[in-house]
């Protein structure tokens, strides 16, 4: 890796009275830093879906922006695997902060450019390169938590994280409807959204540091006396991998990170089946206005935060770490408010918005529990590939169906079609966890 990507290079060990101090400070402060940082991603990822409905008023159809929009989907998860390696080996913090003021610079363009908007091909384009760069988000996060935090601690750890997409996807709602107050001007959708995210990458730089040793300290192993069990863990395992080796002999050849990568699609496809499309569903189907559809879209995402905490929560306390069975349920739960919001006849918001927050609650749990699963799998030189490899299924073969696949049977069919592929996907994402369930409680029993 070259110049400011490089891997930021260890310290001299600080003195032994020094070290819990500091490791106590510096893992709440890299904490904050990936947290907010990657809830800034999400202020410039999410926000084109709340311009949708006035680019249809333009003369836009739903496939179009559905075509659209898969460009971020697909060039994401793409990115979030081949940039989880370039990320396994660089520096956490400048990776992470020069993605986001990339991807806002592109927002910002799209929103003050009139060009930026003007034929789905420009759309496309623009929106794939946003998500190239969104892939340097969730890599760097990954390598920074597996540095900082512990096996064994990491499943609450990484519960309370990934909700910071939530907070992030939250406030695009709310921060929609004060640009168009402020401007009056639906492109203030998109830039304004920009502006925030820029801050925040300086935040980043302030806040996330790369590694322990790069701070003068111990590795997080040896400071909690708590080595991984999932694989055989070494001091070799502390240096960094070559390309080569982070593909062919931690991520590509273990099948059990192929079966809940192909159940990821599945997850995603409904995750963003859902949420991708609430605004246009909500203005043509239930007649919503602008500010209603940007509060229940803001409400499906911050249900996500009691949720996924709770599901963590359930995988370590009632399942005894494992990660399938407390997937399944919240996607049975999941199915059931898909169905009620999907039959419930216009004129009933109140009955929308509650299953919108259900969904928004029971999704976000099984999202986050693969991710955790993902890192666990892999030593920790590898865990942003290994997680990457887990979201390029689910962005290439889940987001992008939700967004052309959808887009494309609403058109022909209507919107009841849309929601039975979508009720379709929840249940064969159940039916892979399960498949799952045997391999999982072997792996728990071995540990």
């Amino acid at each position: 890796m070259i110049g400011i990507l490089r891997p930021a290079p260890q310290r001299e060990a600080l003195p032994a009275e020094q070290v819990d101090a500091h490791y106590r400070r510096l893992r709440l402060q890299v904490f904050a830093g990936i947290f907010v940082g990657y809830a800034g991603y999400y202020l410039v990822r999410k926000n084109f879906t709340l311009a949708m409905p006035y680019l249809v008023e333009q003369g836009y159809s739903k496939s179009e922006l559905g075509f659209a929009l898969s460009g971020v989907a697909i060039a994401y998860g793409l990115s979030k695997f081949l940039m989880g390696s370039i990320s396994d080996r660089s520096n956490a913090r400048t990776f992470m902060a020069l993605g986001l003021a990339c991807s806002a610079a592109i927002m910002i363009a799209m929103g003050v450019l009139p060009v930026a908007t003007s034929s789905v091909a420009i759309m496309f384009g623009l929106l794939m390169l946003n998500g190239w760069f969104q892939g340097m988000g969730w890599p760097p996060s990954g390598r920074v938590m597996v540095h900082w935090f512990s096996q064994h601690e990491r499943g609450t750890k990484m519960a309370i994280w990934n909700v910071a997409h939530n907070v992030g996807g939250g406030l695009v709602g709310p921060i929609a409807i004060l640009a168009m107050a402020m401007f009056a001007d639906w492109r203030a959708v998109l830039y304004v959204h920009g502006f925030f995210a820029l801050a925040i990458a300086v935040l980043i730089l302030l806040l996330v540091r790369d590694t322990p040793q790069s701070e003068g300290l111990p590795t997080i192993e040896a400071h909690r006396n708590d080595f991984p069990k999932a694989f055989d863990y070494s001091e070799a395992h502390e240096r960094e991998f070559s390309a080569k080796a982070i593909f062919f002999e931690h991520v590509l050849n273990n099948r059990f990170l192929w079966t809940i990568a192909i159940a990821n699609a599945f997850v995603y496809f409904v995750r963003y089946g859902v949420l991708d499309w609430a605004p246009t569903y909500l203005n043509e189907a239930k007649h919503f206005s602008f500010t209603q559809s940007g509060w229940a879209y803001a409400f499906y995402e911050f249900a996500g935060i009691p949720g996924t905490l709770i599901c963590g929560w359930m995988s370590d306390k009632v399942f005894d770490g494992r990660r399938a069975p407390a997937s399944i349920v919240f996607l049975a739960l999941t199915l059931l408010c898909v169905l009620v919001y999907w039959f419930n006849p216009p004129g009933n918001p109140n009955v929308d918005i509650a299953m919108l927050i259900g969904i928004g609650f029971f999704i976000y749990g099984p999202v986050m529990l693969i991710g955790v699963q993902a890192l666990d799998l892999a030593p920790k030189k590898a865990a942003g590939t290994a997680a990457g490899f887990t979201g390029l299924f689910g962005y290439v073969g889940g987001a992008v169906s939700a967004n052309v696949v959808i887009g494309l049977v609403v058109d022909a069919a209507g919107w009841s079609a849309g929601f039975a592929l979508i009720a379709g996907a929840c249940v064969l994402a159940m039916l892979l966890l399960a498949l799952t369930w045997p391999a999982e409680r072997r792996q728990r029993q071995r540990q």
